[in-house]
């Protein structure tokens, strides 16, 4: 763990990154943009010359305060040193929405003391929102420059719970035939990032995904769990690990889901 100074420093560092982040899109970004496909031809994934300028501009940030961390981004790979602190970067998390101008979209970044991430951002330049943690304990949404203290719905039940979910075809139909439970309680859509964000301020209760990658829930997990949130693998290995995504806003409601997905975890 890092001690509660250092949680201080580097939040708020993230805090004003947030807001750097948002003015460099609305004079920089907000334009036409070239998109590409990285599967070309083998499926779609598409980068947009937008997620290399904003990763080139983090990295920039990151360069000048703090030089000998490691660096880890979606767009231009690993800087390793032999720092115990390394950045985790998804430049936009959501290209697919930021592609046609849905406006969920988000910047994500960690910050991991010695593989665990302690320090979360996303930031939500359209929506004029971005939300982060201060300590273990603490995390906040500041949307259109007010700060909001968040809080799971600890006190959800599994019989009422609302959950947002996604597999993003991650699941055949025929692993998906054996969830039949979760399948009935996919009331709401899931936007990426947008979903683990709600679920912190306790406007669902669980969130499921299929198919992440480090840097797409790396930056999330400081925060849900200062928020209260339990957060694992389908498996209910570490979450660091990424892959099938899960989390919960109490245990009950947690170990409940791992049990139903249990076939196809």
């Amino acid at each position: 763990m890092i001690k509660s100074s250092e949680y201080k420093a580097y939040s708020k560092f993230i805090e004003n990154l947030a807001k750097k982040l948002t003015r460099f899109y609305y004079s920089k970004l907000n334009k036409p943009f070239k998109v590409s496909n990285k599967l070309k031809g083998k499926g779609y994934d598409p980068v947009t010359s937008a997620d290399k300028a904003f990763e080139k501009f983090i990295r920039k940030e990151l360069k000048k305060a703090y030089p000998n961390h490691q660096v880890i981004g979606e767009e231009f790979g690993y800087k390793k040193t032999n720092s115990d602190y390394s950045w985790v970067i998804d430049p936009i998390d959501g290209t697919r929405s930021f592609v046609i101008g849905n406006p969920t979209w988000s910047n994500l970044i960690s910050l991991n003391y010695k593989g665990t991430p302690v320090v979360g951002l996303a930031n939500f330049p359209i929506l004029k929102k971005f939300y982060f943690n201060t300590s273990s304990t603490s995390a906040y949404v500041n949307e259109n420059g007010k700060k909001k203290r968040m809080k799971v719905n600890s006190k959800a039940t599994f019989s009422k719970m609302k959950m947002s979910a996604a597999f993003h075809g991650g699941l055949t139909l025929k692993q998906q035939k054996k969830i039949p439970k979760i399948l009935k309680r996919m009331q709401f859509p899931c936007a990426d990032a947008l979903s683990y964000s709600h679920f912190a301020e306790g406007k669902v209760d669980v969130v499921l995904q299929c198919s992440n990658k480090i840097w797409d829930i790396h930056p999330l997990i400081p925060i849900i769990e200062a928020a209260g949130g339990i957060v694992s693998t389908w498996a209910n290995k570490d979450a660091t690990k990424a892959g099938n995504i899960v989390c919960s806003s109490n245990k009950s409601i947690h170990n409940k889901v791992l049990k139903i997905l249990k076939p196809v975890s």
